[in-house]
């Protein structure tokens, strides 16, 4: 097994305040990977915070469902904003595909810490990450 990169909040913070950020109304993170990221880039933007609940995946990185699926309600705000969807880790896309459908009367910008999307803080990471907030009950 490949050994997971370990990042620490301050380089993730580090590498989140050298992105060129969009001007924006909104920070919307994709609960739960995307919590913690999207409360840090919001907290940085001085902007509004909002969680979208999507499921794909299971703790251990498999595919739960067919696609991914919003669980919950779509957090209430007025139309045309302009919205920054951050995630943790998107692989294929297939979840803030999901996200930017259900937002469709907003322009969205996607974040994420590595994979695909608009603007990604480590593009250089291809490897399984550990983050610092998250705790590995297999360890």
């Amino acid at each position: 097994m490949q050994a997971k990169v370990e990042l620490s909040f301050e380089e993730i913070i580090r590498r989140l305040k050298s992105l060129a950020l969009p001007e924006i109304d909104r920070v919307i993170g994709i609960a739960s990977g995307g919590t913690m990221p999207a409360a840090l880039v919001a907290h940085q933007l001085s902007r509004p915070f909002s969680l979208m609940q999507i499921n794909y995946r299971d703790e251990v990185n498999q595919p739960r469902h067919e696609r991914p699926k919003l669980l919950g309600d779509v957090p209430a705000f007025a139309a045309k904003q302009r919205i920054l969807l951050v995630d943790d880790v998107s692989v294929s896309g297939a979840t803030l595909e999901v996200a930017k459908a259900t937002l469709s009367d907003h322009e969205v910008i996607t974040l994420v810490l590595k994979g695909k999307a608009d603007l990604v803080a480590f593009p250089e990471i291809s490897a399984c990450v550990k983050w610092p907030w998250k705790v590995d009950s297999r360890q």
